[in-house]
Parts: C-alpha cells; structure tokens; sequence
C-alpha cells in the first residue's frame, strides 16, 4: 500500500484538505498520514460544517502536530510525498527555511530531502515580495506550489466541483490518479474508485 502525508494548515481553504481525505479514503491501495494543526482545528469550526473528530476519522493513521518523534518524522519511512492543504503563509515559511518546528514542516523536509514530492496548496492572496520570495526559496527546495486557482475549461456547476478539481490535480502531481478530475478534452472521469475494505 501506497502512504501520502497530508497537512492541513490553518490558512482560509480547509475544505481542500478535507476533500483531499475523502477522496483517499476511496482510493484503495492509498493510506493516508494525516497531521492537522490547532490553527487549522479553528479554521474547520468557523468555516465548515464538519467536527474536527469527523476529520480526524478520515484519517487512516492521525499525529500530533508536535510529535516531531513520528514516523513520518524519518526518512527511512517510505511515502509517496506530502499534500499540504491548505498551505499557511507560516508553513510556507517553516518549509522554506527548513525551520522544522512541528510535524507538518519536519515532514515535508523529510521529504524533500528525500527527493519525494511535495506539494503546497499554498491560500494567500494577494501576494507581497516576502511571500514571492519564499515561494521560490521553497520551489528551490524541490517543493510544487499549486495555489488551488479553479481551471474553467471543466466547466463546474457548484464550489464543490471547483474544491475537487483541485484537489484532484494537486493528487496528481503525488502520482495518484483518484478518478475525479474532469481532464482536457476528456467527457468525464474514467477511472472507477474502490472503497477499502479494512480501516486502521
């Protein structure tokens, strides 16, 4: 079985998150490592319905934020990369610098230094020069920058749609084809999904 780390972050846009372990938990040969931060446990009360207890049950392993002891906190643990979604501005920064303060940040280095994917949902807008700067610092790194910008040409019919193009995307660029983009020139999603039989 395939393991991606997941991030959620406090920024504005958990919901792609969210979205992002639903989508997982449908996919079945991926298990998902999942970190939420305090900040991003805020952000799921004031802009989602959902409990922070839902969420955390998407996950099929879940850690602390602090326990940089994790196995996800070592190399020599194989995953596939790490989602960041949302990306805050402070993660970007922890990324860039290497300043790896919690999980989520000691993760994705982790990974870059192993030259895995990792891929941030970076949520800011609009943007100064020290923002720009730290985007290329962490580009430099070898981390993806993917602002989930909604591509039209899918024509979607709801925020829903526009939320699951972009996560699908993001899915992607880890290498996971989870069947819900609706792809260029594509009539629709191909790929049928399996729901696990067993959780952890």
């Amino acid at each position: 079985m395939k393991r991606l780390i997941v991030g959620i972050t406090g920024a504005s846009g958990v919901i792609y998150g969210i979205r992002a372990l639903e989508i997982l938990r449908r996919v079945k040969d991926v298990e998902s490592h999942v970190i939420l931060s305090p900040a991003a446990a805020r952000t799921i009360a004031e802009e989602t319905d959902y409990s922070v207890d839902t969420v955390k049950k998407l996950a099929d392993v879940m850690y602390s934020h602090k326990d940089i002891g994790a196995a996800i906190s070592s190399g020599s643990f194989k995953t596939e990369g790490m989602l960041v979604a949302p990306c805050s501005i402070k993660t970007l920064s922890g990324i860039a610098n290497s300043y790896n303060e919690d999980l989520i940040v000691r993760a994705a280095d982790v990974c870059l230094k192993e030259r895995r994917r990792v891929v941030l949902m970076l949520r800011e807008t609009p943007l100064h020069a020290g923002h720009i700067r730290l985007m290329a610092q962490a580009t430099e790194n070898g981390a993806l920058i993917m602002p989930p910008v909604p591509g039209f040409y899918s024509r979607p019919q709801s925020i829903d749609d526009m939320v699951t193009q972009s996560v699908g995307r993001a899915l992607d660029l880890l290498g996971i084809d989870a069947g819900v983009v609706k792809r260029w020139k594509d009539d629709a999603p191909t790929r049928k999904t399996t729901t696990k039989s067993t959780r952890k």
